[in-house]
């Protein structure tokens, strides 16, 4: 017996261009920056001075008022995001009591987990004491706690924890849940990462290893994949969170099927702390095992959502990983690079670009890569789509995302297809 077929149903966004999926779709296919000046806490003698800061965030009726205030902003973002997929996926609360909960469970990450709720405890200690830190601070500041709370107010007893791997986070959760699916183990689980890293010692983090950006002087420009000109990349935050759900047991719900998780993969450089390897091995090992997983060839893929950060190194390493494993094949590819918008997420990531791709398939429409006024070379090997959004039908798409420390994920996202061909043999690459 061949494992399970896995599909979208839902999807739930929190980002600096809001929370409504189509909305932020828009303003990505419209090449909108989303990137401002820091509004959350004093900040002007840091060199770098703005974000993709989610500003005046409602919760809504989603969290109790109360508990909102109380809780990190990762965790608000989690339920919220994790809420509204489930809403989107026609997941109601009246609809919920006539599921098997113990098959549905929620697999959110974080690579900081609550890194506010840290900052404010650290304070709280230095200048009042051991005595006076919230009683809440440790279950504040793991990483599973968003997952664990949506799963108390859903009643969600099936597979529930966090994958931390830094930026690849999202990516390795959405594998993890498909996993859990394709065996058995669940009908429904609510998946992705969420991340909420801009306050005092997450920018300081960043600025003291000289990854962001300090293009201040346009700021709206400085996320600029590819371009010869990048100087790091634009912290962002958010959350993005789809549905998986078996096929059958979603064709049984009578729910739209946005998409089918065709399959994916993780790998390790094993290399360095922050860099991936320059040859881009590390990207061929992962997305070759993707492939396999998938039952696809590297000639379906028409469509790349890629990682692409901003940065000098992390960018060509993985062109050139890209272009190992599709070989001539390569021209044919779109690909494009929604961090060029919204500045880099870190666990939330490849979830928001999840998003992306799902809305990519059921649009037709790509959206830009915007800020690359003077290109690298290798960036056409591919096909780019830069500046103006582009009509394509997208067969296959690939979303990869690398994360400090060597980690590597990849997922293949396509249309539903009601009797999908697989390639069963193994792949010559």
């Amino acid at each position: 017996m061949g494992k399970k077929r896995v599909v979208v149903t839902g999807m739930g966004i929190v980002s600096c261009f809001g929370t409504d999926i189509d909305l932020f779709y828009d303003n990505l296919l419209q090449g909108k920056s989303g990137i401002k000046t820091i509004t959350a806490f004093p900040c002007q003698e840091y060199p770098t001075r703005f974000a993709g800061e989610i500003q005046d965030f409602d919760v809504g009726d989603y969290i109790d008022k109360k508990q909102a205030r109380r809780i990190d902003p990762f965790i608000r973002y989690t339920m919220v995001a994790g809420k509204k997929a489930m809403e989107n996926a026609q997941i109601t609360c009246e609809k919920i009591q006539k599921l098997d909960r113990s098959r549905c469970g929620v697999l959110v990450g974080s690579g900081m987990g609550g890194m506010s709720t840290f900052v404010e405890g650290n304070n709280t200690f230095i200048h009042k004491g051991f005595n006076r830190i919230t009683p809440f601070f440790v279950p504040y500041i793991i990483t599973n706690m968003g997952s664990a709370m949506l799963a108390m107010d859903c009643g969600f007893t099936g597979p529930n924890y966090s994958i931390s791997t830094a930026c690849a986070t999202a990516n390795y959760c959405i594998i993890a849940a498909a996993q859990h699916i394709e065996r058995g183990d669940a009908d429904i689980i609510v998946c992705g990462g969420a991340e909420a890293p801009i306050n005092p010692m997450g920018i300081s983090g960043f600025i003291v290893m000289k990854a962001l950006s300090e293009r201040q002087d346009s700021y709206e420009r400085a996320s600029r994949p590819w371009d010869k000109a990048r100087d790091g990349f634009v912290l962002g935050e958010g959350a993005g969170v789809l549905i998986l759900e078996e096929l059958e047991h979603a064709k049984k719900r009578g729910v739209t099927i946005l998409g089918e998780y065709l399959g994916g993969a993780t790998s390790c450089d094993a290399y360095h702390l922050t860099r991936p390897r320059e040859d881009g091995s590390g990207v061929v090992h992962c997305i070759e095992l993707a492939l396999k997983d998938s039952g696809i060839v590297p000639t379906d893929v028409n469509y790349i959502n890629a990682h692409a950060t901003s940065t000098p190194a992390g960018d060509l390493c993985e062109l050139r990983g890209y272009r190992r494993v599709f070989g001539s094949h390569s021209k044919n590819i779109k690909i494009n690079a929604t961090k060029s918008m919204i500045g880099h997420g870190l666990g939330a990531a490849a979830g928001i670009e999840a998003i992306a791709v799902i809305k990519a398939i059921n649009t037709s429409q790509l959206h830009p890569t915007i800020n690359v006024d003077n290109p690298e070379e290798e960036l056409y090997y591919f096909d780019p789509v830069l500046s103006e959004p582009q009509e394509h039908k997208v067969r296959v798409a690939l979303s990869f995302s690398l994360g400090f420390g060597g980690h590597n994920a990849a997922v293949f996202f396509a249309p539903y297809e009601e009797d999908r061909k697989m390639h069963n043999q193994a792949h010559d690459l």
